[in-house]
């Protein structure tokens, strides 16, 4: 079935200020600055009383100070008895400042990455740029995945270690997007499966979209089955940790190569993931909600790493 179904929302009309009021709100340096110094050395996050806050803060004049402070309350600082704590956007500006979302820029040239390609079998590559990871074949060219990543998240790490945690960030995010949740703002997101496709390799193609936020998200169908538990199951029996794996070491979760279509109308498609010398099937239908599992379908010929 779709996620299309209708429903009101929980949050009232008036609970929210407009976007434009919002990022005027932040558009000063001791706003953010305030912001900042709500978190202290340590990160915690508990209330500050107003001095000490002041003390943080470096202004010198109370009242510019306390008038800053007082914009911010309500939409993103929230006033207690205990002093001044995050609200939840207030904390989230917090922490894209610090993963350098909206400040940092860098570049890094490219690196070898595990696995072979898809599609002719050669050595891949990942680089960095425009804050998109994005990782392909040296030799063909075909890109096994792109996907936003913040630029904080290269810092003290090695590209190993970048990998590592790319594969965990993209995981995370297309897992949550399979079970309706929008990994940007939490919204209610839209599955749909279609033929209609623009990336080259794929027949099929899955589309996560915010009805909030208008947060896209677009991949192959085995992407989003990284925490299906019979698939998860199937390659532990057989050795495999599909939670530390680079998903895109696994031809079935960035390729068609293993996905058949088994009806247009409705649209049905059969997923054959192999592992070792075993294969397991697993049906869909175009919203991707599961139909059928077949563990251990057939022998295939040779093992996929």
């Amino acid at each position: 079935m779709s996620h299309s179904t209708e429903r009101e929302s929980a949050v009232p009309d008036d609970a929210g200020i407009a976007p434009a009021e919002a990022f005027a709100l932040l558009g000063n340096d001791t706003r953010i600055e305030i912001l900042q110094a709500l978190l202290d050395e340590e990160g915690s996050e508990k209330p500050v009383s107003f001095s000490e806050l002041y003390d943080r803060v470096d202004v010198d004049d109370s009242a510019q100070f306390n008038y800053h402070l007082k914009k911010l309350t309500d939409h993103f600082v929230r006033r207690t008895d205990e002093g001044y704590s995050f609200r939840y956007p207030g904390w989230k500006v917090v922490r894209a400042v610090f993963a350098g979302t909206f400040t940092d820029r860098a570049e890094l040239e490219p690196f070898d990455a595990d696995g072979d390609c898809y599609d002719c079998g050669g050595d891949l590559q990942a680089w960095y740029a425009e804050e998109r990871l994005t990782i392909a074949c040296d030799d063909c060219a075909a890109v096994h995945v792109s996907y936003p990543f913040p630029p904080g998240g290269l810092d003290d790490r090695t590209p190993e270690e970048l990998l590592q945690a790319f594969h965990h960030h993209v995981r995370h995010h297309y897992c949550l997007a399979a079970d309706g949740v929008c990994p940007e703002c939490m919204g209610r997101m839209e599955t749909t499966l279609s033929e209609e496709t623009e990336y080259p390799g794929l027949d099929v193609e899955v589309t996560h979209e915010c009805r909030r936020c208008h947060n896209r998200l677009h991949s192959a169908v085995g992407l989003n089955l990284l925490d299906n538990a019979d698939v998860m199951t199937f390659h532990a029996e057989r050795g495999v940790d599909l939670s530390t794996r680079p998903f895109w070491t696994f031809r079935w979760c960035v390729s068609d190569e293993h996905t058949e279509i088994l009806s247009c109308d409705p649209l049905e498609i059969r997923l054959d993931i192999p592992c070792g010398d075993d294969s397991m099937c697993i049906v869909l239908d175009d919203s991707l909600d599961v139909l059928d599992v077949n563990g251990c379908a057939r022998p295939v010929g040779a093992s996929e790493n």
